[in-house]
């Protein structure tokens, strides 16, 4: 009898591995119309709608962007996205387009996968489970929410939502993109039973001691969100979100199966760039949309202070830093304290959150040495300045953008990262804006 059970054991791990391995080869390495081929709970378009203004405005006919790609000087934002793999890319302000591009025909209702940007909207639904009662305190240990979890690994008893939220887990889990069908992230995007993975997780550290950027925490706390609050993730962010700020046009949410039907919390929301951008207007706003409250403005202010220990990264979303530099213009700092004395004298008042980080040429490999290196020293201290503005990422540099001060928000959608540093060039445009004349 133990030898038939063992034999049945074998068998679904195999079939479960076929499944994954299957699906992979299939379908190839991630894309962002993924939410075409996988299982998914469908938003459709709402009967009231909420659009944005199309503002009088043609500031970025003459608007000098002033971007080096491909050894191209552009001066022109439209001419520079048509020579990208961007597909939609949007500038708002004080709720009045001031830019909307399509690009690749591609239209303003089309929607699709911004992967890790979801990790950004779970947060958003963490925060409203716990303003309705439905979670007590990111405090709370998992084991409260998914009681599946106390026959696992005895450290998931230490695990917390707030360690989850942090990318703090201590999970022994690699965040490897590489296309290999038989990796951990692999088989957390194509398997079918998100929960039979997680229970199976082993740890390296003790949860709370390693900030470490992996998206089985986000797909972790997908299942608190469902078993918390006793819905569905999908209908939840339906009953929550996506209806009450009256989104326009349609979206999709992809699921492990059709069996489990949990949503991939952790990057699996298919929607468009314009509705998008109305998450990025509901944190702008303090949670609140039309006069009611649809996540506490604690909930908000909490998730924008920026976290150095964390590189920033505070609830799912990101603070954007820029390098601070002395009088002289110099960035790469001979000690610590030195850089610690620049950030006292220069920008202690406007910039209180900071970080200060010791560079090493010998940790870098000789390809990344070899297009980032070109100082004389082999090491330096940096200094990291949090600002006020933050964004959430998907892995093709799929990007909202906000500044809460100028109420600025800049949507990048598309299928490559080709570009670069698409953040550096939102960054430029919003500073433009500010001494533009609108």
């Amino acid at each position: 009898m133990k030898q038939l059970f063992l034999v049945f054991i074998i068998a679904i791990t195999l079939l479960s591995s076929c499944t994954v391995f299957y699906r992979a080869v299939r379908y190839g390495s991630e894309d962002i119309d993924d939410h075409n081929v996988f299982p998914t709970y469908n938003y459709t378009e709402n009967t009231s709608k909420f659009h944005f203004i199309k503002a009088n405005s043609k500031i970025f006919d003459t608007l000098d962007i002033s971007w080096k790609y491909n050894n191209v000087q552009y001066h022109n934002l439209d001419t520079l996205l048509k020579n990208t793999s961007t597909r939609s890319f949007l500038v708002i302000r004080n709720d009045s387009i001031l830019y909307e591009r399509y690009f690749r025909g591609y239209k303003r209702d089309d929607i699709s996968t911004v992967f890790s940007v979801s990790k950004s909207v779970t947060s958003l639904l963490v925060g409203i489970a716990i303003d309705e009662g439905f979670i007590n305190d990111v405090n709370d240990p998992v084991v409260k929410y998914i009681p599946e979890l106390n026959t696992a690994d005895p450290m998931f008893q230490k695990l917390t939502v707030s360690h989850l939220l942090d990318m703090r887990s201590g999970i022994d889990f690699d965040e490897d993109y590489s296309f290999n069908p038989f990796s951990k992230i692999a088989r957390l995007y194509y398997g079918t039973n998100q929960l039979a993975q997680i229970k199976r997780l082993h740890f390296k550290c003790e949860p709370g001691s390693k900030y470490e950027y992996q998206s089985i925490s986000t797909a972790i706390l997908g299942v608190v969100i469902e078993k918390a609050t006793g819905q569905s993730f999908a209908k939840y962010f339906d009953d929550k979100v996506w209806i009450p700020l009256e989104m326009e046009n349609t979206a999709k949410w992809s699921l492990d199966d059709k069996k489990h039907k949990l949503a991939k919390a952790f990057g699996g929301l298919g929607i468009s760039a314009i509705d998008l951008a109305k998450i990025g207007r509901l944190y702008i706003n303090g949670g609140k949309y039309k006069g009611k409250q649809i996540v506490s403005e604690q909930w908000v202010k909490q998730t924008l202070t920026p976290n150095p220990e964390n590189d920033g990264y505070k609830n799912q979303w990101y603070s954007f830093s820029g390098s601070g530099a002395d009088t002289t213009g110099n960035r790469h700092f001979a000690d610590s304290l030195t850089a610690l004395q620049v950030w006292k004298n220069r920008y202690s008042e406007k910039y209180p959150f900071y970080e200060i980080t010791h560079i090493k040429k010998s940790d870098m490999s000789p390809k990344k040495q070899a297009k980032y290196w070109d100082l004389e020293v082999d090491n330096y201290w940096l200094l990291s300045l949090y600002t006020n503005q933050y964004y959430a990422m998907g892995i093709m540099k799929q990007i909202i953008f906000i500044d809460p001060k100028t109420k600025t928000i800049i949507i990048r959608l598309g299928d490559g990262s080709d570009f670069g540093n698409y953040l550096t060039l939102m960054y430029n445009i919003n500073r433009a804006l500010r001494v533009g004349s609108l």
